[in-house]
């Protein structure tokens, strides 16, 4: 049945013949709102610097786009312009926004309008909440529940009206089934802590994974971030007597400033970790991936963590928890996980590249850019190829996210990278910060500061003289894994595309049998 507008309440975008014009809108998440908008009788236009699989489908399914340089202007109906957070204020169309006096939202205001005439469930902390939204999305599509769903990367099991991996899935208007049905219908979406942006959503059902200190040109300290994620928390409704009505908060028994953040809100609490005393308490088998979930001391399940890693198996522990808070029964959570095929960028596993003298190099994409992330990463790599026990080694190329987040955990990168063998880094990634910041550090310093610590270690520039330096570094049994936020994921790309032919290999092990 098809789905009937909403009465969204999001100002003149819901207007008589009012459209709503997208700035950015080829980006995971800002085009999964404008689908939602669509859906719901909006007429959606937007526009974004270049072409992509994501803006074809987008004009597909009859939302106006125009992708390459700035359009000369907003449509003459326009009732709200909604704006991705990489648009500056300065950005033409913006300026003549305000000029004809057109509300201007940003994505995450955008948002959290739409979650206020839906069920939101808002997915937050420093790490893993891309992986976790797209595993819950999996366990309520599984059991019936049908959420719409916003995703910050492409997910397999998501589909756009091409067939292509996407981060949106559109749902049921009220939720069909379980303990919540006839209620709004599920939005799930990602809760982010940059520029504070989290503090515009209305979430019912909320997590909060880690909170570790990231983004610190915003907050400046730990002690900031901790309390903006508090601010967070408190935006959930009450807990209630009657089953279903309340808020409720999954958060991480450690590393999440847990009784900081909980402080003084109202909604019910529940701790996820590997800690025993936590409500949800998982242990977890690195060596078979074999994750075991207990309920405040009771079993509550047995599954195969669909990624390596124990921070994957928080990840699915995290959605686990949610999906049943949610109303989805546990058998239809596991086999929803047993089906997972992962999200973009998120230990991707590429393929394996043939080399000219025999074998293979396995090559992973991930979009770790965070030193925690990189640690995580390389560990979880490291115990499930085990690349040693055939002679082989783990490289790395890292592309550094922000040359303020360098520069402030500058020590905490250097101490990153112990699992890695050879780190190859290209310049810092410039995207947000000023002409100032960028001249404060640069893909040297943190090169050296490996070097310091007895990694191998090289800054090389550009991404084409990387992937002929990884040609000459990589042989047989290594493992490759290209890590960063920013367009450093086509290095391995462009490694997997230049893979010898099967006749070359031959003649090169002819060659070398001479």
């Amino acid at each position: 049945m098809p789905n009937t507008p909403l009465n969204i309440g999001f100002g003149s975008l819901a207007a008589a013949n009012g459209s709503c014009y997208m700035i950015g809108i080829g980006g995971c998440g800002m085009s999964g709102l404008g689908r939602l908008l669509h859906a719901q009788g909006v007429e959606v236009a937007g526009t974004d610097s270049i072409a992509s699989p994501t803006t074809d489908a987008l004009g597909d399914e009859g939302l106006c786009v125009a992708v390459g340089e700035t359009p000369t202007g907003l449509p003459a109906n326009c009732g709200s312009v909604v704006a991705s957070a990489a648009v500056p204020p300065n950005h033409p169309l913006m300026l003549e926004a305000d000029e004809r006096g057109i509300p201007v939202f940003t994505y995450a205001e955008a948002l959290g309008q739409m979650m206020r005439s839906m069920t939101g469930v808002a997915l937050a902390g420093t790490h893993g909440k891309s992986t976790t939204t797209a595993l819950l999305s999996a366990a309520l599509i599984e059991s019936g529940l049908d959420p719409t769903v916003i995703v910050g990367a492409t997910c397999p099991h998501l589909r756009d009206s091409k067939g292509n991996a996407t981060g949106f899935k559109l749902g049921a208007n009220l939720i069909p089934q379980g303990p919540l049905k006839g209620q709004p219908g599920l939005l799930l979406a990602e809760a982010c802590e940059f520029n504070r942006s989290f503090h515009n959503l209305a979430p019912r059902i909320a997590c909060i994974g880690s909170v570790e200190a990231d983004h610190l040109d915003i907050y400046g300290s730990i002690d900031a971030v901790v309390e903006a994620f508090r601010e967070f928390a408190k935006l959930i409704p009450a807990a209630s007597d009657k089953p279903g009505q309340g808020g409720k908060l999954i958060i991480g028994h450690d590393n999440a400033h847990r009784r900081d953040v909980t402080s003084g809100i109202d909604c019910e609490v529940e701790t996820i970790g590997f800690n025993p005393a936590a409500d949800w308490s998982i242990a977890f088998d690195p060596e078979t991936s074999r994750v075991k979930l207990k309920y405040k001391g009771d079993d509550a399940a047995e599954y195969t963590c669909p990624m390596p890693g124990d921070h994957s198996a928080l990840n699915s522990a995290m959605a686990f928890a949610l999906a049943e808070s949610l109303g989805a029964d546990r058998e239809s959570i596991v086999r929803a996980f047993k089906g997972f095929k992962g999200i973009g960028r998120r230990l991707e596993l590429i393929g394996d590249r043939p080399m000219p003298e025999g074998g293979t190099v396995r090559v992973y994409d991930d979009y770790g850019h965070h030193p925690t992330e990189v640690e995580m990463t390389l560990r979880a790599l490291r115990l499930h190829e085990r690349p040693q026990e055939h002679g082989g080694r783990l490289v790395c190329v890292f592309q550094p996210h922000q040359h303020s987040r360098t520069r402030f955990l500058l020590d905490d990168f250097a101490a990153a990278f112990g699992q890695a063998d050879v780190v190859i880094v290209p310049h810092i990634y410039f995207v947000r910060d000023s002409e100032a910041e960028k001249q404060k550090v640069s893909a040297s310093d943190l090169v050296d500061r490996l070097r310091s610590r007895g990694t191998r270690a090289m800054h090389l520039y550009p991404f084409d003289a990387i992937v002929e330096q990884v040609e000459e570094t990589c042989r047989a049994g290594d493992l490759l894994v290209v890590m960063g936020a920013g367009p450093v994921w086509t290095i391995a790309r462009s490694f997997m595309e230049r893979a010898p032919s099967p006749a070359e290999v031959t003649q090169k092990q002819a060659v070398g049998a001479e």
